[in-house]
């Protein structure tokens, strides 16, 4: 596989981390700030399983979730792209995010997912938020234990790393410090 990245879409950036680091709070926060986002789709997926009594969620069929989570951070990237001019926008987790997913869980990876990938084009720098122990909770939707998150963590810095995209640690603060953070980034 070709790891290069094309970064020619330079003002489409990933927010991703573990699981309870508050991704979702940050990419809020950017919004509030009037950028446009993409929000991340395993909550609404998992609910979506859960209340049609689907298998596609992380403790069925991981396989099947998955396939879900693709789908879902490709059509919303191209939600983004086709809506969007010249605006920055942020991605709560990007395409990467399930290529990590799926190594983890031993899920094969089609050379079609990593193709889909590599052509999906997002900035090269990437932010990534370390685990947060003192926010960290479990819900019927995040079921990872405080070791899965840490583990979770290091396993996605690989894989964007792996990628060759640049990962830039945000610093655990408050929303207003991080959204302060990444846009003295972008």
């Amino acid at each position: 596989m070709n790891n290069e990245l094309n970064t020619d879409k330079t003002d489409l950036f990933i927010i991703t981390g573990g699981p309870g680091v508050g991704k979702t709070t940050l990419i809020n926060g950017l919004a509030n700030k009037g950028f446009t986002i993409a929000t991340e789709s395993a909550r609404a997926i998992i609910k979506d399983q859960v209340d049609h009594n689907g298998d596609g969620v992380p403790w069925k069929n991981k396989q099947r979730y998955a396939e879900l989570m693709f789908r879902e951070s490709l059509k919303a990237y191209h939600q983004i792209v086709d809506m969007h001019s010249d605006r920055i926008a942020f991605f709560d987790r990007g395409l990467p995010d399930t290529l990590c997913y799926m190594k983890m869980e031993n899920i094969p990876v089609t050379e079609k997912c990593y193709e889909t990938i590599k052509d999906t084009v997002y900035n090269k720098k990437v932010f990534i938020l370390p685990p947060w122990e003192e926010i960290y909770e479990t819900d019927t939707e995040r079921k990872q234990s405080w070791d899965e998150a840490v583990c979770t963590y290091e396993k996605m810095k690989e894989t964007y790393t792996a990628l060759g995209y640049d990962v830039v640690t945000v610093p655990i603060g408050n929303v207003e410090r991080r959204c302060a953070f990444i846009l003295a980034r972008v």
